[in-house]
């Protein structure tokens, strides 16, 4: 089992998480001021590299244009580059570009919005441009899709999981308390945590007990 969490914001957190079982360290690139966390293309460089050879990078970015992402990426060379934004932001084309476009050791990574069966419609839109979906929860008002720390309906993410064979990862208020169930309920490839493994009530803060209780949580999971 994958374990993803984010938002990396401090290298020597990062390089301890990856050291203690976070096997997907992500960062939020680029300066948009839409989403908390943000780095530099030069800040994001520096954590990328300064990550175990053995730890997978994952970049998220807010960027709506094709050409933007693909220089985000040859700045900082992530191993995965996340696409966060509003589904219809990066659309099929845009997709298919930057897939197109990307060195083929980077894999590219579509978030999708969990409601109902609608978001089945949308992972067969975007399965042939995505080497990996992260399912997550989307709130009005909230730019892009994810880091809102409230769970959805786990039922639609299993008929995903079930029905397309692009590993799947599970966001969307995912804890050391709830991480369990999720994973019984849906079996994905990963599971990822952002808000609940921050400092209760700040966006940015990483806490490390609470890191390391999720990847306690989750591989008790594997032993179940």
């Amino acid at each position: 089992m994958i374990i993803q969490i984010y938002a990396f914001t401090v290298i020597a957190e990062a390089v301890w998480a990856a050291e203690h079982g976070v096997d997907h360290i992500g960062f939020v690139v680029g300066r948009y001021d839409l989403v908390p966390g943000e780095l530099s293309f030069a800040e994001a460089r520096a954590l990328r590299d300064a990550l175990p050879s053995s730890t997978t990078a994952v970049a998220l970015t807010m960027a709506t244009e094709a050409a933007e992402i693909l220089r985000m990426v040859d700045a900082v060379n992530p191993d995965v580059v996340h696409i966060s934004t509003d589904v219809e932001d990066v659309p099929e084309d845009a997709m298919e570009r930057i897939k197109n476009e990307l060195p083929p050791s980077i894999r590219l990574m579509k978030a999708l919005p969990v409601g109902g069966t609608e978001s089945i419609t949308l992972a067969k839109r975007f399965a042939p441009f995505s080497d990996l979906f992260l399912l997550d929860t989307k709130l009005t008002g909230m730019p892009g899709v994810g880091a809102t720390g409230h769970v959805h309906d786990w039922s639609i993410s299993r008929q995903i999981v079930d029905e397309f064979r692009i590993p799947v990862i599970l966001a969307g208020g995912l804890s050391a308390e709830n991480v369990q169930e999720a994973i019984r309920a849906v079996q994905p490839w990963g599971v990822d945590s952002n808000t609940h493994t921050n400092l209760p009530g700040d966006p940015v803060q990483k806490d490390m007990d609470r890191i390391a209780a999720f990847v306690r949580a989750v591989k008790g999971a594997e032993d179940l």
